[in-house]
């Protein structure tokens, strides 16, 4: 962008930005979309080095996508829960930012793409008029809080869940602490022992049980920690049978802030929460949540547990009877459940590879709100659950929604395979996903449409390793890659066998089996399931992989990995025309580690300043984490200038006293470990607060002023 188009640009987004100053009442909210504009312009404008900008719009939802100049927006919509209004705001949204498909994610978030970066904080004031937010969707940030898809409506759930992860959500958004951890941080809320919010794969999975307390019941969850999936998957540690309801959130801040000083930050690859807990253990990682309790300010945090009040229709829907039809009664066998709430029922929608336009989406929002509680929810599987849907307007929506082409039977089956966006938008695909999931789709629908009523074995496709969709905990899964034939390259899948949710926090992650051309990824899932046809013996899938063992599924696809017999179109990627390139952009998903020593500086001015600014508002344990945070980037700072490394918060507090306390280069009264970890030390008060930011701007003086003098003596 050229300078004058630049100042075009912010002469007429500042004119905007004054509307936004008075349209949206949450101070928080007109705070952050402003300050994003200003680091746009810093951007432009060549004042902020370009990975610093990265971090910061990844944790504004702003994510960089494989196609150059545009960017993916990722709404985040704790636990998938939508309003007929707020479908109608993002479809707006959409239309005027965006080309109008909507995408459903794995984390019941909604993606749009295709759009300019310079628009982005127009499009999250528009967003937030319906209480939508952008904030933490993205970067080294709590990510979006899951939940089961039928929280308050399941029969088996021990309670509903959904009060709780509202609350989990509402509470560490903006925290202090979970902004620039060195990776993402993930929480489920599962209802029932189905496990359905698939807890034993996440940071923190929560499982609600109840227990009977001096003869009342009383409501608390079963905790698990440091799950994960990715290139090396790990099952999460049961850390608590039983937490009552009240100590979730204590639990939680302490895991966040051991993770922000313990985590790793040099490698991404190594820095969520899994390779800590690994590394240390779990009870060495309790033991340090435990110590760190007195610098919380809330040791309980009561949440109300009130259930949500469903919204009566606006109409009665006109009284339908359809007589002996075979697509309605697979239907409703496939995509209609009944609710705990006598009378009412849930639909399932299958939303293949979880696309969806703004067209549909409006009438579908004027649909639920019309005749049903004006309520969905985005499913973990990329489908869409309307839930308060009155028995008796059951016949009614199948004709609204076939108007629609909502009605694919198969919600949650083998048929509803879940994908990520694979080489279509995402800068990390190595191979297509969407592209062999419709295939097989297709082979399922025409040849084994037994599987549209099965839901008990599952398939998933992720476009690389970062397993976004998933496979890693598939029955069947199938994994992006390339393949080398002499001096040509080949699209190719990853075969993994023997995945699957469990229940009640166990799980099971897939065996990698064999690697085959991607064009031979249909053949393979039909030979999978001919022979579990034929060899199951009535068995559950897992126990029929278990009797057959792995070296079996590789000697029965063997065939289909040699390469000798590769044809024109096998070096051609789904939904491509040309010979397949592997081009891998620079991931995004985690953010990126910044070492330089002036961006370092930068960042410590503004911990300090927004430090200041918690002060004011009476804020005073987020006024100390910011202070800490501040102390922490002046001590990088000086160690990155000596070329050491800073891999770990707890590692450079010991670096720094080794270096330049023990050595005098910087004086204090004082170690460094003592002086920083005050804060762990004392209780989040008032005077406390005040005296620390007072250290850290102390502190940064003294540094700021050490390398200033080592610079002029360097030259």
């Amino acid at each position: 962008m050229s300078s004058s188009q630049t100042d075009f640009f912010f002469d007429q987004n500042q004119k905007k930005m004054q509307s936004f100053r008075t349209e949206i009442e949450n101070p928080l909210v007109e705070k952050d979309i402003i300050d994003l504009e200003k680091k746009i312009r810093l951007f432009h404008e060549g004042k902020i080095d370009e990975e610093k900008f990265r971090s910061l719009r990844l944790a504004r939802g702003v994510y960089g996508q494989r196609q150059f100049g545009v960017q993916m927006i990722r709404i985040k919509l704790p636990y998938g829960k939508v309003t007929s209004e707020q479908i109608h705001r993002i479809s707006n949204v959409s239309d005027e930012y965006s080309t109008g498909r909507l995408h459903i994610t794995t984390r019941q978030d909604i993606q749009i793409h295709q759009v300019s970066l310079n628009r982005t904080p127009e499009l999250w004031a528009e967003l937030e008029k319906d209480d939508i937010t952008l904030r933490e969707a993205c970067g080294n940030t709590v990510r979006n809080v899951t939940a089961s898809p039928d929280a308050g409506i399941d029969p088996e759930e021990a309670f509903d869940v959904t009060p709780y992860a509202d609350a989990v959500f509402k509470y560490f958004l903006r925290s202090a602490y979970g902004q620039e951890m060195g990776r993402k941080f993930k929480i489920s809320f599962s209802g029932s022992d189905r496990d359905s919010a698939l807890s034993y794969m996440h940071d923190l999975g929560f499982i609600a049980k109840t227990q009977k307390v001096n003869g009342e019941e009383v409501r608390g969850f079963k905790v698990l920690l440091a799950g994960g999936l990715g290139s090396q998957p790990r099952q999460a540690d049961v850390i608590y049978e039983f937490l009552e309801t009240d100590k979730i959130i204590p639990l939680i801040e302490g895991t966040l802030r051991i993770f922000d000083r313990h985590g790793e930050r040099a490698n991404r690859n190594k820095a969520r929460v899994k390779f800590l807990v690994k590394k240390i253990g779990p009870e060495a990682f309790l033991q340090l949540i435990e110590e760190e309790q007195k610098a919380i300010e809330n040791k309980s945090v009561p949440i109300e547990a009130k259930e949500t009040e469903i919204q009566k229709p606006l109409k009665t829907a006109p009284q339908i009877e359809i007589k002996e039809s075979a697509d309605f009664d697979l239907w409703k066998t496939t995509n209609v459940s009944k609710q705990k709430q006598q009378g009412l029922v849930s639909i399932g929608i299958r939303v293949p590879l979880g696309d969806f336009y703004t067209d549909k989406a409006r009438k579908l929002a004027d649909l639920i709100k019309n005749y049903g509680g004006n309520e969905l929810r985005f499913t973990l599987r990329q489908d869409i659950l309307l839930r308060n849907i009155p028995l008796e307007a059951l016949e009614f929506f199948y004709l609204e929604l076939k108007k629609l082409d909502f009605v694919e039977p198969g919600f949650e089956s083998t048929l509803d395979i879940t994908a990520c966006p694979g080489t279509d938008t995402c800068n990390l695909g190595i191979a297509s996903s969407t592209g062999i999931t419709k295939e097989l789709e297709k082979v399922i629908k025409t040849e084994y449409p037994e599987y549209i009523t099965n839901k008990d074995l599952t398939i998933k496709i992720s476009g690389c390793m970062n397993a976004c969709g998933q496979h890693s905990m598939a029955h069947i899964g199938f994994q992006g890659m390339s393949i080398k034939v002499g001096e040509k390259l080949a699209p190719a899948l990853q075969v993994l066998i023997g995945g699957g949710t469990l229940g009640d926090g166990q799980g099971r992650f897939s065996d990698k089996v064999i690697k085959i051309p991607s064009k031979r990824g249909a053949e393979a899932l039909r030979l999978l399931l001919d022979d579990f046809d034929t060899n199951g013996n009535d068995q559950s899938f897992h126990d029929y992989y278990d009797q057959q063992g792995k070296a079996y599924f590789y000697e029965l696809l063997k065939p289909l990995s040699l390469t000798d017999n590769l044809v024109d179109s096998d070096y051609v990627d789904w939904g491509h025309d040309k010979d397949y390139v592997k081009a891998i952009g620079i991931g995004e998903c985690a953010g990126v580690v910044i070492d330089l020593v002036s961006t370092l500086f930068f960042e410590t001015e503004e911990k300090l300043q927004l430090a200041k600014e918690a002060l004011d508002e009476s804020q005073w344990s987020d006024s100390i984490y910011y202070s800490y945070a501040a102390i922490i980037n002046s001590a990088k700072a000086l160690l990155v200038a000596e070329q050491k490394k800073t891999n770990a918060y707890a590692k450079i507090i010991s670096d720094f006293d080794t270096e330049f306390v023990d050595s005098k280069k910087i004086k204090l009264a004082t170690s460094f470990s003592e002086f920083i970890y005050q804060i762990r030390e004392n209780e989040p008060s008032i005077e406390f607060a005040y005296s620390y930011f007072e250290d850290a701007q102390n502190f940064y003086k003294q540094v700021d002023a050490f390398r200033l003098k080592t610079i002029k003596n360097e030259n």
